[in-house]
């Protein structure tokens, strides 16, 4: 029989790396890696039983990622994020797919938690291969939204179920995570050559909050979904306002990546 390691990264997830954690627990390994946490999410993990590594010299989400391949010991690797979740359908199609030792490459939606509601009416706005046979991964490149390097290529699959995806739980959090990701978002986008602006953004905030709210059906999601439409729409506007306004501490951050 094939086996399975669930990865997971984590970086001051106590809140969320239990629910988390448990629903990965029917894995041949369970394997957290974390970037220093310290509010108590790597004496939680190691509370519940699974391996924990730490690496707080941050570099990058790719860094972390083939800090998991490292320590992975399964022939399949699925990479979770500590937001994440396993539904019980998941879970049982994920054990369907390990058993047939398919070479493929395994890509997942999200259904959307946001606000203390489920959106479920709403559409998958992701599509991200999370599920690889190890000996084939060679490695994670990207600064943010990583891809995947293979040895060889494989076909890419995807799984009938959705993660469930916890990404925005309050206000506050979500500006921090917008001024995160947007910064992020700049990133990608400069060491690409790309130019911003102010038009720019308005363009491409407007684009992703039409596409969010009317094509993916946010609209049927009540205020929880004009919210979480919002915030990504507004990290879309922010990225390109960066771009052409934070050169110089965008600079400083493709020095260190």
């Amino acid at each position: 029989m094939a086996t399975l390691t669930i990865a997971i990264l984590t970086q001051n997830e106590a809140k969320r790396i239990g629910a988390c954690i448990r629903s990965a627990q029917f894995a041949d390994q369970v394997l957290v890696i974390d970037g220093g946490s310290t509010d108590g999410t790597v004496e939680l993990a190691r509370g519940l039983g699974v391996e924990v590594h730490v690496y707080p010299d941050w570099q990058g989400f790719a860094a972390q990622r083939n800090r998991q391949i490292a320590h992975a010991r399964g022939d399949f690797i699925l990479f979770l994020d500590a937001d994440e979740e396993i539904t019980t359908e998941l879970r049982a199609e994920l054990r369907d797919v390990v058993a047939r030792n398919e070479a493929a490459v395994w890509s997942v939606g999200w259904t959307q938690v946001a606000f203390g509601r489920t959106l479920h009416r709403m559409r998958s706005t992701v599509n991200v291969q999370r599920l690889f046979q190890r000996a084939n991964l060679l490695r994670f490149e990207g600064v943010v939204h990583e891809h995947p390097v293979l040895q060889s290529p494989h076909p890419v699959r995807k799984l009938r179920h959705r993660l469930l995806h916890h990404s925005r739980e309050t206000v506050y959090g979500s500006l921090l995570k917008l001024a995160q990701y947007a910064q992020l978002g700049a990133v990608k986008r400069a060491q690409l050559g790309k130019t911003g602006g102010v038009v720019r953004g308005l363009l491409s905030g407007g684009a992703c909050f039409f596409r969010l709210y009317i094509m993916q059906l946010g609209v049927l999601c009540g205020a929880q979904g004009f919210l979480y439409c919002l915030f990504v729409s507004l990290e879309s506007f922010f990225r390109y306002a960066a771009l052409r306004y934070d050169q110089g501490q965008l600079d400083d951050v493709v020095k260190r990546t």
